[in-house]
């Protein structure tokens, strides 16, 4: 098993309050986070960033795995994670993920990257905690 630790900080209420995000790597360290940056365009992170982060990236690494299973190595696999947070059932909800996704990998077939792909997509761990949030994908082979 492997542990990874964040930790977040909050002083205030809500709207006023203000928040600091660290990650063990120190990625992140003392990364500021409020009302504003979530939800009115303020400068600094939130949570839902952090998890369309999380999610490009462990997608990207998915697919480079399975990659492996046709033979095929990525020149370069660049992928957009947009996380959708919306209000449901009186609170907040991630309801959706769409994953862009633009690969160049030379010598596999259009076919088995729609294949790779949509294997990424189901079986990264990040999908798997975000089962009840519908995520959909475009994913682009490029020549």
């Amino acid at each position: 098993m492997i542990n990874k630790t964040a930790s977040a900080h909050w002083t205030g209420g809500l709207k006023d309050g203000k928040g600091q995000i660290s990650t063990e790597s120190g990625a992140l360290s003392d990364q500021p986070y409020g009302f504003n940056t979530r939800f009115e365009g303020q400068s600094g992170t939130n949570p839902e960033e952090l998890i369309g982060a999380a999610h490009a990236g462990c997608f990207s690494m998915a697919l480079s795995m399975i990659l492996g299973d046709f033979d095929a190595v990525a020149e370069d696999i660049d992928t957009t994670a947009r996380v959708s947070l919306e209000e449901q059932d009186g609170g907040f909800a991630i309801t959706k993920v769409h994953l862009d996704l633009t690969a160049r990998i030379p010598g596999l077939s259009e076919s088995d990257f729609q294949k790779a792909a949509t294997m990424a997509k189901e079986n990264c761990p990040v999908s798997k905690v975000l089962a009840g949030a519908e995520i959909t994908m475009d994913a682009k082979l490029a020549g």
